[in-house]
């Protein structure tokens, strides 16, 4: 089966006839259901550690801390910095299906694997090696599935692909109700064959080569030519120079900023709520709440922003997850805390799923996974720093609020660097039409 596609339906499978991009086709929408069935188990494997983590602190006999916890907590993030950062560069030189399917077979295997670590230094490495797998699943597969689309529906296809990052951290707390009293932890980690043995096979079958041969070497692109400067390069130092030097940076800033609350919420909320006087099974609906939100989020943001553009939208989101992580400060009635967590993961995975759709909208198609691999691999720093400041904040006994009140100023710092976002490229426009 030939998996490449023509060149002249390298963005799609079809190029329209009004020259506004490509049809969605048959084959296309195939490819985007199995790359979001991926990104479920992407979702179901970052949230998993968080349903988990009390039995680890006191069923395995680890010694693990509060702290510790944490440290083990951030080991997944830190894998999926590493994963992002390069799967997004290889995904434009070696081509999106290799990188897509080679980062599933990866975060699956050693997923699989976690649960059978004798120790906490042997989990903490299989979470390691798993993230880089699920790190450079979503970069690469953004960027396929940006090619894919007409562009007109880019951000909205974009936005609700990334539902399956809080559906899989759903299913992860639905299943976790029933699975761990009866089956133990270890139970959790192994749903992960599902991803192996159905949707990597699926993958196998319907998932094509966006980029041709000459693309991915640097060559001609799209009727470009490989002595056209703007292609020669789709390496990270073009998105530190002009005309993307202060765009990338600020992008990268606000990806920090929005995975700190993200992620930190999905490590430590579960443990957060048990702490505040709720049973595990209570904590674990509230887990539900934020993700369930942040499925809804991904729908709203994804039709918001095709209506106001993702910038402003993104900034609306941010704003929203600061006020709503900020009422649970006030330990109002549960009613109140889960309302506050719907919009929490409203916001915060709806910032996320912005982001992601103004990078895949605003830089050439020979830098876009290098971009997406950017914007989320350097984000991933504020992933990985999460559950590590979660956890001293309450080693240092300053309580369930001084977490919420952490996560609730991330969000209100990434509003404020969207807002330089929106500034930037409005400026960037008005001196390119300047120059007409």
């Amino acid at each position: 089966m030939n998996h490449t596609l023509p060149a002249a339906a390298s963005q799609g499978s079809t190029v329209s006839a009004a020259g506004t991009g490509p049809r969605f086709s048959k084959g296309s929408a195939l490819a985007v259901l199995v790359c979001w069935l991926l990104v479920v188990f992407d979702g179901y494997d970052l949230i998993v550690y968080g349903t988990v983590q009390s039995s680890l602190i006191s069923d395995t006999g680890w010694g693990l801390t509060k702290a510790t916890a944490g440290t083990i907590g951030s080991m997944a993030f830190l894998g999926m910095m590493i994963g992002a950062i390069f799967a997004g560069r290889m995904a434009d030189s070696w081509g999106r299906r290799k990188t897509i399917l080679g980062c599933a077979i990866l975060f699956s295997v050693f997923t699989i694997l976690c649960a059978f670590a004798p120790n906490a230094a042997v989990f903490g490495a299989l979470r390691l090696l798993a993230g880089i797998g699920l790190g450079g699943l979503v970069p690469s597969a953004n960027a396929l599935v940006a090619e894919l689309v007409p562009t007109k529906w880019r951000s909205t296809i974009a936005t609700l692909m990334m539902s399956g990052v809080p559906i899989g951290g759903s299913i992860a707390a639905l299943v976790g109700i029933p699975l761990i009293p009866a089956f133990g932890w270890e139970a959790m980690f192994l749903v992960a064959v599902l991803a192996l043995v159905i949707v990597v096979p699926l993958g196998l079958k319907y998932i094509p080569e966006t980029l041709t041969p000459a693309s991915a070497k640097g060559g001609p692109v799209r009727g470009g030519t490989s002595e056209d400067p703007a292609r020669k390069s789709a390496g990270f130092g073009s998105l530190l120079r002009a005309p993307y030097l202060g765009i990338s940076v600020l992008f990268a800033l606000a990806t920090i900023a929005t995975l700190f609350a993200w992620y930190g919420l999905g490590t430590w909320l579960p443990n957060l709520m048990q702490l505040a006087g709720y049973n595990l099974g209570s904590a674990l609906t509230f887990a539900l709440a934020l993700n369930l939100g942040a499925v809804a989020g991904s729908v709203i943001t994804a039709w918001a922003g095709t209506r106001f553009g993702p910038i402003p939208t993104a900034i609306a989101a941010a704003a929203v997850a600061a006020v709503g992580l900020a009422v649970l400060l006030a330990s109002p009635p549960v009613t109140v805390v889960y309302l506050a967590l719907v919009l929490a993961g409203v916001g915060t995975h709806g910032t996320q799923c912005l982001i992601i759709a103004a990078v895949a909208s605003h830089y050439p198609d020979h830098l876009r996974g290098t971009a997406l691999g950017w914007a989320l691999g350097t984000g991933r720093i504020g992933a990985v720093v999460a559950p590590q400041v979660g956890g001293l904040l309450l080693a240092a006994g300053l309580g369930v609020n001084s977490n919420f009140l952490a996560f609730a100023g991330a969000a209100a710092i990434a509003a404020v660097l969207l807002a330089a976002v929106g500034l930037k490229i409005k400026t960037t426009i008005s001196q390119g039409a300047s120059n007409v």
